[in-house]
């Protein structure tokens, strides 16, 4: 088992690039591999979590290349032109990846089954399957959980679908399922999420509106190649804006951000908070907004948390609740539930932690209430266990600057599926983070 140790550091400083974000380089294969012509992907995350969506892609006929550091041509077979596997798709810890493969796969005129690791195989599918079962397709779990075993021939029909729980997982797998329906397929989201698979979609050449909360895709005949560029991923930056807030220091710029509105939802908290932020250098990467943020240490403060940003900030959470902890007064989290469904139930994993670092938490049915701690040393050093979450693994290690003793983070391997090299840009930063 890998595990991190991460010696005290008081300050950071400099500038650091993320890598590519992972949304949308999951995307660009999938939607890549059914366009007609060849898509060529600049910035492409090379992490085992997009590995393994292109493994699945090539075992279903696509030709990937990978022409470059961090670039990818995808050779598209059309919208029909994929074909079995002839075996179980491993999708490995990539929970988006097999809840999207689900959508795109419901459509097709073979039979597919989608497993993964011992994580992603405990984690809860039937959200995806069930509208997918709406719109005609064959689709079993096992118990709610993979393997998702799909049905070749089913014959789809667009639905009007309103999502219980704000989710992009599931909206995306409907509105892929989309592509192969017969009419137009509406999703309503009770809140805004990210849209990446709706911009993507439009840069491919299809029929995608967005308006009042509701998302519309008209069905194409064809999909067209195109030129993507990956933007930095934005909640790999969330643990260096928080190192930045929370440490000694002349603070940290994060270069090349995407800062798609449906995502940046953690710069609105941080601002309530009280952080020294700034968003300069703005351009775009084709369809996603790109900035660099500037974060300066900051006296945090607590807040309630607004519930309409809890969608826009859902993978930035272990990150706020290290920030949390280091504020003055109370932060609590509500209408989170979506968080006990991630790669471990978030909001149990992070009270554990911190707990273990001496911090007071109190967990809630649909969120968290931390106490913070904003003099001196906050976390009392110790052992941590990620349970094999990345988000998890490298929260804590942020955490290490305003620890009083050294960290052990056990069970750390996943953080490749997301941020490669996550140690060694840290160190780059000031963190003292060691591999062992």
């Amino acid at each position: 088992m890998s595990n991190y140790l991460v010696h005290p550091a008081s300050a950071v400083s400099g500038a650091v690039r993320v890598p590519g974000d992972k949304s949308v380089s999951h995307r660009s294969l999938m939607l890549g591999g059914i366009a007609e012509g060849v898509t060529e992907v600049r910035g492409f995350l090379e992490s085992e979590d997009c590995l393994s969506t292109m493994k699945a892609m090539q075992a279903l006929g696509v030709r990937v290349e990978r022409t470059g550091e961090r670039e990818v041509r995808v050779h598209g077979v059309g919208l029909k032109g994929l074909k079995g596997a002839n075996r179980s798709l491993d999708m490995g810890n990539a929970g988006t990846a097999m809840r999207l493969m689900t959508g795109l796969l419901s459509g097709q005129s073979f039979d597919s089954e989608l497993i993964g690791d011992s994580s992603l195989m405990k984690r809860p599918m039937e959200r995806v399957a069930k509208p997918l079962r709406e719109m005609g397709a064959q689709i079993e779990t096992l118990q709610g959980k993979p393997p998702v075993r799909i049905a070749g021939g089913a014959k789809l029909t667009g639905i009007r679908y309103d999502l219980p729980v704000a989710s992009a997982q599931v909206k995306s797998s409907i509105l892929l399922a989309g592509l192969y329906a017969a009419g137009p397929t509406t999703v309503i989201e009770p809140a805004i999420t990210r849209d990446h698979t709706e911009r993507m979609l439009q840069s491919f050449g299809c029929e995608v509106t967005a308006a009042h909360g509701e998302v519309r895709l008209t069905p194409p005949s064809r999909l067209e190649a195109c030129s993507l560029e990956v933007p930095g991923d934005f909640s790999s930056s969330a643990f260096f804006l928080i190192a930045g807030s929370i440490a000694q220091g002349d603070g940290l710029t994060i270069k090349g951000v995407g800062i798609n509105p449906t995502r940046t939802g953690l710069l609105d908290i941080l601002a309530l908070m009280g952080a020294n932020l700034r968003v300069v250098n703005h351009r775009s990467a084709g369809a996603e907004p790109v900035a660099d943020i500037e974060v300066r240490p900051a006296k945090l403060k607590g807040i309630h948390v607004p519930e309409h940003l809890v969608p826009l900030a859902i993978d930035e959470f272990p990150a706020l609740f290290i920030a949390a902890a280091c504020a003055d007064g109370e932060t609590l989290v509500t209408g989170a539930e979506e968080l006990r469904v991630k790669e471990s139930d978030r909001i149990a994993v992070m009270a554990e932690g911190l707990t273990a670092m001496g911090v007071t938490s109190e967990v809630l049915p649909d969120g968290i209430r931390i106490q913070g701690r904003p003099n001196g040393p906050v976390f009392s050093g110790g052992n941590v266990d990620s349970h094999g979450d990345h988000r998890i693994a490298m929260s804590f290690a942020i955490a290490s600057l305003r620890a009083a003793a050294p960290i052990r983070i056990a069970d750390v391997a996943n953080v490749a599926t997301s941020f490669p090299d996550f140690p060694g840009i840290a160190r780059a930063a000031g963190l003292n983070v060691e591999l062992i």
